[in-house]
């Protein structure tokens, strides 16, 4: 894991990046890696791996491989790989993951339901 670094720091590495002036809703679908900088509200689906920016406010019903949390989610998350919750981090969500990793800092409120991977 990174030591209190934004996660996934070279951009260039991430399949779609959505900057932190941008502010939408909808529905999201996706194959690789997005990174979400700005403002979204509504779902979230892919087999990838979703990185929420420090920046990021999410409210919304995510279905991911990964989900990687440096900013705000509220909702709901259901990842069949795992959820990454960084330092700083604040989470208000039910989190359904057969994999999940709190860094120290994070403030996390919600239940957790661990599955075996791809149960979800």
């Amino acid at each position: 894991m990174t030591e209190n670094n934004e996660i996934v720091e070279d951009e260039n590495k991430i399949g779609t990046v959505i900057a932190d002036d941008i502010e939408f809703r909808g529905k999201i679908l996706f194959k690789n890696s997005l990174k979400i900088k700005g403002i979204f509200e509504g779902q979230i689906e892919t087999d990838g791996h979703l990185i929420v920016g420090q920046e990021a406010n999410v409210s919304s019903e995510i279905k991911a491989g990964i989900v990687s949390v440096n900013g705000e989610v509220s909702g709901s998350i259901k990842a069949n790989k795992s959820i990454e919750l960084f330092n700083n981090s604040k989470i208000n969500c039910d989190l359904v993951t057969p994999d999940l990793y709190i860094e120290k800092g994070c403030m996390f409120n919600g239940t957790c339901i661990m599955k075996t991977k791809n149960a979800t």
